[in-house]
């Protein structure tokens, strides 16, 4: 990553904190860090993991989820407060995202976001992403844990962070939690079932996604783990507005789509990853050693 990519694309965020309450125009926020509005584009979608679009969107849309629940103001205040230019307009984008219109929302009194602001690590190194340094996560490892959870929460819709810390404490004390750290900053995170053969989280920082963490963990997880088992995980439905690209890595991946599901009463779909065949392993030793010999 280029050095001096970090602050200019923390001006952005910071920027798009300033404007949440309007329509964001992408020359200004070139003009904010003086690049052309397509080099930055590019630039952040690269460092954030989503389009400048998408992630405002998500952000404004949670300033949004959380004055219907903590506040008394009329829906169509808060449209407007998010940029909206009518409640008809707020609740179709609101309704895409979450699921549910604003005022069943606001009944039901059960706050969760979109997307928090995102925050950026300077100095991010890469040497350390090996299967030999992915370990099972201790309970001193929730702090770290959960900032990269909140961080990522973008692939996780309707996550209940209280109820995901008791559960997540359950998964340290039964060996069923893995995390892979950059000093004291968590780069990689996968909770998963012995009994299922599930994942129940998989986390990767976003500034540590293109250095193949996720191969990584899937590799300790079904050579070490679950060895010769079929591993699962549930994703957005295609179609999924609310989807930043998570069904697209879990193909890239290799996993197969499966089932429709409905999740707390959010619409998922399974996807399955079948265990590496004898062939496959041996083929992949022989690549391992090969480049050692280069």
């Amino acid at each position: 990553m280029e050095n001096h990519t970090v602050p200019s694309i923390e001006t952005v965020l910071a920027y798009i904190e300033e404007h949440l309450n309007g329509k964001l125009e992408l020359n200004a926020l070139a003009d904010a860090v003086h690049y052309s509005k397509y080099h930055l584009h590019r630039m952040f979608t690269e460092t954030v993991g989503m389009t400048i679009h998408d992630y405002a969107l998500r952000r404004q849309l949670t300033e949004c989820a959380k004055l219907l629940i903590f506040s008394k103001k009329p829906i169509l205040d808060i449209a407007l407060i998010g940029g909206y230019e009518s409640q008809q307009a707020f609740t179709v984008a609101f309704k895409a995202m979450y699921k549910l219109p604003p005022a069943e929302y606001r009944r039901r009194q059960s706050f969760y976001p979109l997307q928090l602001r995102f925050s950026l690590q300077n100095g991010v190194q890469n040497a350390r992403i090996k299967k030999s340094n992915i370990r099972f996560a201790e309970l001193a490892d929730i702090p770290a844990w959960m900032e990269l959870t909140r961080l990522v929460i973008d692939g996780y819709p309707h996550l209940d962070e209280a109820d995901y810390i008791k559960k997540l404490k359950d998964s340290i004390r039964q060996k069923q939690a893995l995390i892979l750290k950059d000093g004291d900053m968590a780069v990689g995170i996968l909770a998963f079932s012995y009994a299922g053969g599930s994942i129940e989280f998989m986390g990767v920082h976003p500034q540590y996604r293109s250095s193949g963490v996720q191969r990584v963990f899937l590799d300790k997880l079904m050579e070490d783990l679950l060895p010769g088992r079929e591993v699962s995980m549930t994703t957005y439905r295609a179609g999924d507005r609310a989807d930043t690209g998570h069904r697209k890595m879990l193909k890239q991946l290799g996993f197969a789509e499966k089932e429709l599901l409905l999740e707390f009463g959010y619409p998922t779909q399974r996807f399955v990853l079948s265990p590496k065949t004898e062939e496959v392993r041996s083929s992949e030793q022989t690549a391992k050693h090969a480049c050692k010999g280069i």
